[in-house]
């Protein structure tokens, strides 16, 4: 007989803190999602905590689906196994049925599609976020610092601020890049606090970095547009801090970088 232990699954975790949701927040989103697209689903806590735990590998596609319209990711991505043709399925508890762990591991049947060959190096982890900008209401240059988590999957590369990570709490930042080579380029996105000096304004546009050779720092520029409709650049990094995206590693970086 042989027994599967549970491994956490510690990519969902990093990415429903990223988004700054309890177990009990992204439960209520999926059913919101599912009734969004006319597919209603129970989602709960203690399914969200199966799934954390590694106790339920693949979600029921009516729960994949949710998943992936709340979170933009993939259930891949998500760090979730795909379903296979023909598994068996055990009651989740929630209304729903997940593959059964072991099923998880079985072997792919002929002719099934395999998944795209990914990066030599992953990137995934903690990161610490840097870049400079120029205030003309202020006539000075300022930094923004964030720590953020990285979730690779493929050649794309998703950041998004951990929760207490910038120097205002309430001032989330994302960032969606694809990797080519050595070459990132891609997307940035910023909601800056409601009380701040920019008073909730939401700031948005490209940005393109090269990867060291180290794969632990990527340095590059930011472009954007300002509010006299000008645009805007300056330099941008990523540090990369931590290989492990565990709870408590999360709950180290959230914080504000020294």
């Amino acid at each position: 007989m042989t027994t599967t232990t549970a491994v956490p699954n510690d990519v969902l975790r990093a990415v429903r803190i990223g988004l700054r949701m309890s177990q009990d927040d992204l439960a209520k989103a999926i059913r919101r999602a599912g009734d969004e697209v006319g597919e209603p689903n129970e989602a709960n806590k203690r399914l969200v905590q199966r799934w954390e735990s590694g106790v339920s590998r693949t979600p029921r596609p009516v729960y994949a689906r949710a998943l992936e319209r709340v979170t933009g990711f993939s259930v891949e991505a998500l760090g979730f196994e795909p379903a296979l043709p023909g598994s068996r399925v055990h009651a989740d508890g929630a209304g729903g049925h997940d593959l059964d762990a072991a099923d998880a591991d079985a072997p792919r049947p002929a002719g099934t599609a395999q998944p795209t060959p990914s990066p030599a190096t992953d990137y995934s982890g903690i990161w610490l976020s840097r870049y400079e900008f120029y205030s003309s209401s202020r006539d000075s240059t300022f930094e923004g610092k964030h720590y953020v988590v990285l979730i690779q999957h493929g050649n794309r590369l998703t950041c998004r601020s951990l929760p207490g990570a910038a120097a205002n709490p309430d001032s989330p930042l994302t960032l969606d890049l694809t990797l080519d080579q050595n070459v990132v380029t891609g997307s940035w996105t910023e909601q800056t606090a409601t009380e701040g000096y920019y008073q909730g304004a939401r700031y948005h546009g490209a940005i393109q970095m090269l990867v060291e050779p180290t794969g632990r720092r990527m340095a590059g520029k930011w472009l954007g547009f300002g509010k006299d409709f000008d645009i805007n650049t300056g330099p941008w990094e990523l540090v990369k801090k931590e290989t492990n995206t565990s709870k408590a590693t999360l709950e180290r970086y959230s914080k504000v970088p020294e």
